[in-house]
Parts: C-alpha cells; sequence; structure tokens
C-alpha cells in the first residue's frame, strides 16, 4: 500500500484529495506502528538484561539496531514524500495543516529512538513542523477534527520527547476546552471524528495530571498518534 501512495503522491500534479492523503497516513501508520511496538518491547528488555548482566544483551542489542534500521529508513521515506513532493504542491489549509502535522509525525518517532544529536535534530525538526501546522491550523474551525488532532499530537511531543508536562497539558487543555465551548457547531460530518480526539485529549489531561503528582512511574502511555 506504501508503494501504491508514493506512486500516487509523485504523479500527481495537485494536492493529494482528502481521501488520498487518508490513505498514506494509514498506508504508513501501518507499517511503522508494530515497529515502534516492538521497538519499546526491544528496548525495555535490553534495559532489564543490563541490569541483570544477562549473556543475552548482545542479542537484544542487535535485534534493536535491526528495528532502528528499519525505523529510520520508513520515517527517511515518508519525510523525503512530504518535502519533495507534497507540501510543495499543498494548496488549502486544511492540506497544509496535515501534511505538516504528519512531518512532525515523523520526526517525533525518530526522536523516540534516536540518542545524542541525532535526537536533538528530530526533536527540533518535529518542533518546527508541529508549530508551522499550528499556525495554519488557526485558519480552521476550533472543532475541525485535523486541527485537534493536531494539538492531540503536539501535545504528546511536549510530554513524550520535550519532557515538559506543563507544555503538554496546557495544548491538550486550550484544545479540549475551546472546542467544548464550539460544540454546538459541529458538523455532522466530522463530530464522531472530533468527539473522538477530544475524548483522547480529556485522557491524556486525565493521565498528566496524576503524572505532575507523583504517579509517573506507573502510568500508562498516552494517546496519540491521529492521522
Amino acid at each position: 500500500m506504501v508503494k501504491a501512495m508514493i506512486e500516487i503522491a509523485t504523479n500527481s500534479e495537485t494536492e493529494l484529495t482528502v481521501e488520498e492523503r487518508n490513505l498514506l497516513s494509514v498506508a504508513y501508520k501501518n507499517v511503522i506502528g508494530a515497529r515502534r511496538s516492538s521497538w519499546r518491547i526491544i528496548n525495555s528488555k535490553e534495559s532489564q538484561d543490563e541490569a541483570k548482566g544477562s549473556d543475552e544483551i548482545h542479542i537484544t542489542k542487535r535485534f534493536r539496531e535491526e528495528v532502528e534500521k528499519e525505523l529510520d529508513e520508513i520515517c527517511t521515506s515518508i519525510l523525503n514524500l512530504l518535502d519533495n513532493c507534497l507540501l510543495p504542491k499543498a494548496v488549502s489549509d486544511e492540506s497544509k495543516v496535515f501534511l505538516n502535522k504528519m512531518r512532525g509525525d515523523y520526526y517525533r518517532y525518530r526522536a523516540e529512538f534516536s540518542v545524542g544529536n541525532q535526537r536533538k535534530d528530530a526533536a527540533e525538526n518535529s518542533l518546527c513542523a508541529y508549530k508551522k501546522a499550528a499556525e495554519d491550523a488557526e485558519k480552521l474551525p476550533i472543532t475541525h477534527p485535523i486541527r485537534l488532532g493536531l494539538a492531540l499530537n503536539f501535545s504528546v511531543f511536549y510530554y513524550e520527547i520535550l519532557n515538559n508536562c506543563e507544555q503538554a497539558c496546557k495544548c491538550a487543555r486550550v484544545a479540549f476546552d475551546s472546542a467544548i465551548a464550539e460544540l454546538d457547531t459541529l458538523s455532522e460530518e466530522s463530530y464522531k471524528d472530533s468527539t473522538i480526539i477530544m475524548q483522547l485529549l480529556r485522557d491524556n489531561l486525565t493521565l498528566w495530571t496524576s503524572n505532575n503528582e507523583g504517579e509517573k512511574d506507573t502510568a500508562a502511555s498516552p494517546k496519540g498518534d491521529k492521522k
């Protein structure tokens, strides 16, 4: 599916349609999602092996490095497609926000497994992309699912990558409270998507607030990564 969407994106002379954008997002999410999950499991096991002085640590390390190579290749593929093909053709505000959010997402994914200067660079690029998306998102309705999805993922970036719980909560709370105030303006078409994202924003706020009260070690991962 990824190959098919790359072909469509590179051959199109205009910006992608809504359906094409969503298919592109799903295609890449499918290939990177399983590997991100695998990386978390392997990384956790490697830490456990290291703590125990296990002889298996060199095997675990090799698996982790293989998964990281695959993750990096996926991120490079979509980021090149965004920078060289999709964003230059983007005209509508929806498209610009959607694509810059994707750019922020995949630099965020790269930051998850990178270290040192590579992690710093990925985090900086992710922040710039999210900020650009947020700037264009001001032109969309507060309750628009793409705008809400951006706020959700941007807040997760603040929390997980920058370790800034205060800014993460602020980003999520502003988006949630603003959308609640405009709930009666939601169109029937976007009602389901918007309310689902609002619930995720609220769930994360609850999680992060409890974390801030000293429960961080036992809390679950935040919810995010909406297309």
